[in-house]
């Protein structure tokens, strides 16, 4: 699903509701009353913010549960791609990603404070990576297709089994910042009167 919508992409900035589309796509269908006892937030604050992607197409309405009482909600699809680059007003692009990287950064600083909980062999292939390299535009975008590349046949699988995880296999979160660092004006050494 690709979605350009500015009023559809501008409803995802807020990080209950992309908790909410994280938990709906990882454990549904799912309740608003089981999403807030999984998030911590209480039931009204879980259905309503469950309505609003509903409302811009991000999660349907599954059908009752088996006592008929509660709505259970359902992602549409796996896979989404938001048009945050071209085409949307940047205002609406940065309010967006700044939602996203701050709530990635905190899921990362939880994972790093609870590292030492995990298994060895979980530990060993978990990471994080951090460079600072010299590139043009052009370099950059061939390394972002290249990690896409790499994540593309274990998303695909993922959608074959119909969103089921197989014997041994957990979500892992998987974040990526590409972020061109400001030019640097040291100015003229000779013009500072000093080498310290």
């Amino acid at each position: 699903m690709r979605i350009s919508d500015p009023q559809a992409i501008r409803a995802l900035a807020h990080p209950i509701r992309l908790d909410l589309l994280e938990l709906v796509g990882r454990s549904g269908p799912v309740t608003a009353a089981q999403c807030g006892r999984a998030l911590g937030q209480s039931q009204a604050t879980c259905s309503f913010h469950l309505r609003q992607l509903a409302k811009y197409g991000f999660i349907e309405d599954a059908g009752p549960g088996r006592d008929r009482r509660e709505r259970r909600w359902r992602i549409t699809d796996l896979r989404m791609n938001l048009a945050t680059s071209q085409n949307l007003d940047p205002t609406i692009a940065q309010q967006l990603n700044r939602v996203v990287v701050e709530r990635e950064t905190a899921l990362i600083i939880d994972y790093v404070e609870r590292a030492a909980d995990e298994p060895a062999d979980w530990r060993a292939a978990s990471s994080t990576m951090s460079a600072t390299i010299p590139m043009t535009a052009e370099q950059l975008a061939a390394v972002k297709q290249s990690w896409l590349d790499v994540l593309a046949p274990h998303i695909a699988a993922f959608e074959a089994s119909g969103g089921e995880l197989r014997p041994g296999q957990r979500f892992v979160r998987f974040f990526t910042a590409a972020a061109p660092l400001p030019d640097l004006n040291l100015g003229d050494d000779e013009e500072s009167g000093s080498d310290d």
